[in-house]
């Protein structure tokens, strides 16, 4: 289980519960306004904000809502907040490494939501440093598999792209590249009609911390604490769950 793939997929499918489509809503049209405001509200010269947009597309995001927020992040909106990047390290049960990215427009709320999601389940703090040198930033574009789709059509279609790896992660294919060629591997993707669920630079573990139940569930806790912060973006760890514990886990569920 790569860092993103197995856990991502889940995670994936857990946010389109309707319980957390609001949350989800919320950090999608952030993405969107810190896209146009950084590099400008037309997608079509700004593929960053591009994806942001498909990405909230796919995920059901209402048309107005994502057009407002183009209008924030141009400037043409009233109500604009100026959002400020931040990444926080810490630790999960296992010695599991935790990446935690933030959006957030209040320094102070970020850091301690962090903080107390990962004191209260388990985890801690650590200092910058600590463990993003056992991340590396890729390209990362997820294809779901629908019928008749192999993983040959998917590395045909983007090995001249800048593509480096086509992983088989069960419910998808994910490609993996150096993170200027995400949007070159999108629109080879694109060009040869194959729909993609995500194109996103992401944090990719180099060494991974397999976990038996007993941590693999503690370290889901500590994951699903932070994700509903409301200023966390993203969290990447290195966890590696074997397939059985996983199966064991979402027996249970």
């Amino acid at each position: 289980m790569s860092g993103h793939s197995k856990w991502a997929t889940t995670k994936h499918k857990k946010a389109a519960i309707d319980a957390k489509r609001g949350k989800l809503f919320a950090r999608l049209i952030k993405n969107i306004e810190v896209a146009a405001r950084t590099g400008g509200a037309d997608p079509a010269g700004n593929p960053t904000l591009y994806d942001a947009v498909q990405k909230a597309k796919k995920n059901s995001v209402p048309a107005d809502n994502i057009d407002r927020a183009l209008k924030r992040g141009s400037g043409e909106g009233d109500d604009g907040v100026s959002y400020e990047n931040i990444q926080y390290e810490g630790y999960a049960a296992g010695g599991v490494a935790v990446l935690i990215e933030c959006l957030t427009d209040n320094r102070n709320r970020a850091a301690s939501e962090v903080r107390v999601a990962l004191t209260r389940n388990g985890g801690q703090l650590a200092d910058p440093g600590s463990v993003s040198y056992l991340f590396s930033r890729r390209g990362v574009v997820e294809v779901s598999k629908v019928d008749g789709l192999e993983e040959d059509d998917v590395l045909l279609a983007v090995l001249d792209a800048g593509a480096e790896e086509v992983q088989d992660e069960g419910d998808v294919f994910v490609i993996e590249s150096e993170p200027n060629d995400v949007v070159a591997v999108r629109t080879a993707l694109q060009d040869a009609g194959i729909d993609y669920n995500s194109a996103e630079v992401e944090f990719v573990p180099s060494m991974k911390a397999e976990v038996d139940k007993e941590k693999a569930a503690k370290v889901l806790k500590v994951i699903d604490a932070l994700d509903d912060c409301d200023d966390v973006q993203n969290v990447y760890s290195n966890v590696d769950i074997p397939d059985a514990v996983m199966e064991e886990l979402e027996a249970e569920e």
